[in-house]
């Protein structure tokens, strides 16, 4: 075989397995070169100590360099030929192979003379660069696949001679390297043996690196830099961009300054603001002390108090100490981080401002035929050649907006994550809506806040003793604290007026008589139920009451028409002029900026219902003397919730009863009551693995709905999916015993294999997905 090749051609182009492991080196090299701020951040993000910081560029491109060295086998080689169709799974995988390589005693001993390179810490990150290695059943390391029990190697190829080669160079070693045995891998020697020796030098490091902190970070780096870097080599030569032009321009652009954030974003959103208020703006004494908090900090305020424009502060104040490239805004929803771009990022000309979430393609689009304010003109999302970068084509972006997955997943072994970590190291980093993260999200974030360094602000309406105490234990400043009061008159009187009359009501048949009551009287009145089926059940109830319909709002619509609920629940309590009738699930909690009259809420956990009371008398403009009327009631049913959660909201309601209620009492009141929950683990799978990595989940799962495209509309997506259109807009979520078969549906095998099929017939525009046999449901 004259040659080896890396990948299958593209085109005329091959690439040979040399040329892309010099490549791979190339990048590693480049991207993190010795001096440039990217060197510096990633040292800094993963607190590699300075003692140990001339070992990181040389153990990453050692790692690039043999990390496909597997592929020197002839299952591999014979898939990538030109015309050549995949025959199934191969034996081995590549990168198994590589480590196995790694693992033989002669070449553990070679690299361990060099000054510098960490065999085991080169081993794991080859080992696991495609985030497929593991000590159990699936993917365990050097287990056969198939049923083959040997497998022929080409190490003794020219190409894989002169890659050894330049690794002793990379690694400071003299001489020459050792041989590797020709031939065919095999259950026996010397591959066993190699085997074996690899198990156990991998528990060795996994132990290691509980104690010695310096290594786990030289691991963690150098892991993470060979995904990016073999990411980007592979990624720009299919492109034709040439990489040490592509990275000098993206990776070493020049940081950003306060200057940046004050005439891209905050100046030209304060200006909007005086253009709705009508006079000019003043920022808040809150929002100017925001800023002077530090690079570790937790803003605690309710809704309405400018926390926003707060952390666009803090973060112009971090880029004025700390070197960085990037501001990053993380929020819990696809919703809120639309938002967060729509009212903020979009402001940034268009090719620093991104928005990241599973629909951002398709919500861009929708922008772009009715854009608003900061939006007009622009051209949205990435050219065609940073596409097909995936998360590379994002690297230019300065200023984001996205959900909590895209940056923090790599947590949990996400791919695209991975490859963002550059940026997220660059950058100063905003959280907001913590209080909404379920417990692995949280343990997630706990995890984060302990490894790395960087500049991170949590922020939140309120947020329960436990998990603030956990964050304040990271060493989060707490504001505002006790010592800020006195400097806060106007944010203390914002809090401490009375804005809430809370009142407990039979049932749902006399909230629905208190609510048609209301609505005749002209108020704007939103009810908060906690399932689906009880949402849709209600509204047609009400429609009946009024003869018309109400607005309905949940998470079970078509994408499409949920934006469409969304905007048009906002517009009817955004206006003042006539009543406005709204029911929805506890979606509303975060993604809705409403400002009722009346306020209808199930029995729901403490976050959550003073999530729903945010949702009233919420505009400072009201009169002084204004109380929105709260109504609550305990549902027949307490799914979706559990029985502590709705016993701590019970109790907390009992304290406001029948009482005048400031946004300060309800804090207090949460204070008292909210349950305290199990101790969050600091752990995450990134940090633990070692040798290994296999994806692991972010969030906890969604047992009870699955995403589906309704057969109705199998059709259109299909003709979407024909001219790479996004198809998002047809997709909701339903329960999983509501999803049909896929496969009698033959044309359903060219949907992504994520999506089902559910019957049209049980959808409605105005009420969504409606589950043919009621059950408990999901907001």
């Amino acid at each position: 075989m004259t040659e080896l090749l890396a990948k299958r051609p593209f085109g005329a182009r091959r690439l040979s397995l040399e040329q892309h492991s010099l490549d791979t080196e190339q990048a590693a090299a480049q991207l993190f070169a010795t001096g440039t701020r990217w060197h510096r951040s990633w040292r800094r993000f993963f607190r590699i100590p300075d003692a140990e910081a001339h070992r990181l560029l040389p153990n990453l491109q050692v790692a690039g360099l043999l990390h496909d060295l597997g592929k020197a086998n002839a299952e591999f080689q014979a898939m990538v030929q030109p015309g050549r169709r995949p025959a199934g799974k191969q034996t081995l995988r590549h990168e198994h192979i590589s480590a196995l390589v790694l693992a033989l005693p002669a070449v553990r001993e070679w690299l361990a003379r060099s000054p510098v390179v960490d065999v085991d810490v080169v081993t794991a990150a080859v080992l696991s660069h495609h985030l497929k290695a593991s000590d159990q059943e699936e993917h365990r390391w050097g287990d056969p696949r198939t049923g083959r029990s040997t497998l022929a190697l080409h190490l003794e190829h020219p190409e894989v001679q002169r890659i050894l080669e330049r690794v002793a160079v990379a690694a400071q070693l003299e001489g020459p390297p050792p041989s590797l045995p020709p031939g065919a891998w095999s259950l026996g020697p010397p591959w066993a043996d190699a085997r074996g020796q690899g198990l156990r030098h991998a528990v060795q490091l996994g132990r290691s690196i509980r104690h010695d902190h310096a290594r786990r970070s030289l691991l963690l780096a150098t892991k993470a830099g060979l995904i990016v870097a073999d990411t980007v080599a592979s990624g720009l030569v299919r492109t034709g961009v040439p990489i040490t032009a592509w990275i000098d321009e993206v990776a070493h652009a020049p940081a950003l300054t306060p200057a940046d954030v004050a005439d891209k974003i905050v100046a030209p959103r304060t200006a909007q603001i005086e253009r709705r208020m009508g006079r000019p703006f003043v920022s808040h004494r809150f929002q100017d002390l925001a800023a002077e908090q530090g690079p570790r900090a937790l803003l605690l305020a309710g809704c309405g108090a400018g926390k926003t424009l707060a952390a666009w502060q803090w973060a112009q104040a971090q880029l004025a100490t700390h070197e960085a490239g990037r501001v990053i805004f993380l929020y819990p929803t696809r919703g809120t981080a639309t938002e967060g771009f729509r009212d903020y990022v979009g402001w940034a000309p268009e090719a620093e401002a991104a928005l990241m979430h599973g629909t951002a393609r398709y919500e861009l689009e929708a922008m772009r035929e009715n854009p608003p304010e900061p939006l007009a003109g622009k051209q949205l999302g990435l050219d065609e050649a940073s596409e097909r970068l995936y998360a590379l084509g994002f690297w230019p972006r300065r200023f984001f907006s996205a959900t909590v997955d895209r940056f923090l997943a790599f947590m949990e072994h996400d791919y695209g994550s991975l490859c963002l970590l550059p940026a997220l190291a660059d950058s100063v980093v905003v959280l907001d809506e913590v209080h909404s993260y379920d417990r692995r999200m949280f343990e997630n974030l706990q995890a984060f806040l302990q490894a790395f360094d960087v500049p991170v602000l949590c922020m939140t309406a309120t947020l329960p003793p436990d998990r603030r105490g956990a964050l304040e234990e990271l060493g989060l400043r707490t504001f505002p604290a006790a010592e800020h009061r006195e400097q806060l008159h106007d944010l203390e009187q914002q809090e401490a007026r009375p804005r809430y009359r809370v009142q407990r009501v039979a049932g749902s048949d006399e909230a629905r008589a208190q609510v048609v009551a209301a609505y005749r009287e002209g108020a704007r009145v939103l009810w908060v139920v906690n399932t689906v089926d009880r949402c849709q059940r209600a509204a047609d109830a009400l429609a009946a009451a009024l003869g018309h319909d109400v607005l309905v709002y949940h998470s079970r619509f078509r994408l499409s028409d949920r934006q469409a609920a969304h905007a048009h629940t906002v517009a009817a309590f955004q206006q003042t002029e006539r009543a406005a009738l709204a029911i929805t699930t506890q979606v509303c909690e975060m993604s809705l900026d409403l400002d009722a009259d009346v306020l209808v809420t199930e029995l729901a956990p403490v976050t959550s219902l003073v999530q729903r009371l945010g949702r009233s008398n919420r505009s400072p403009s009201r009169p002084a003397a204004f109380r929105s009327r709260v109504l609550w009631y305990a549902p027949a049913q307490g799914l979706p919730y559990v029985r502590p959660e709705l016993e701590a909201g019970l109790s907390f309601l009992g304290e406001l009863e029948g009482r005048e209620v400031s946004q300060q009492q309800l804090c207090e009141a949460l204070e008292r009551h909210a349950p305290q929950g199990p101790r969050a683990r600091d752990a995450a799978r990134f940090l633990d693995a070692g040798y290994y990595a296999t994806p692991g989940s972010l969030r906890e799962q969604d047992e009870h709905t699955t995403p589906v495209v309704l057969d109705d509309d199998l059709d259109a997506v299909l003709e979407e999916q024909r001219q790479g259109k996004p198809i998002d807009g047809y997709v909701l979520p339903v329960p999983h015993r509501c999803a049909t078969d896929r496969s009698a549906e033959p044309r359903a095998a060219a949907l992504p294999r994520y999506l089902g099929l559910a019957p049209g017939r049980c959808y409605e525009r105005r009420r969504g997905f409606i589950a043919p046999a009621r059950g408990t449901g999901e907001g």
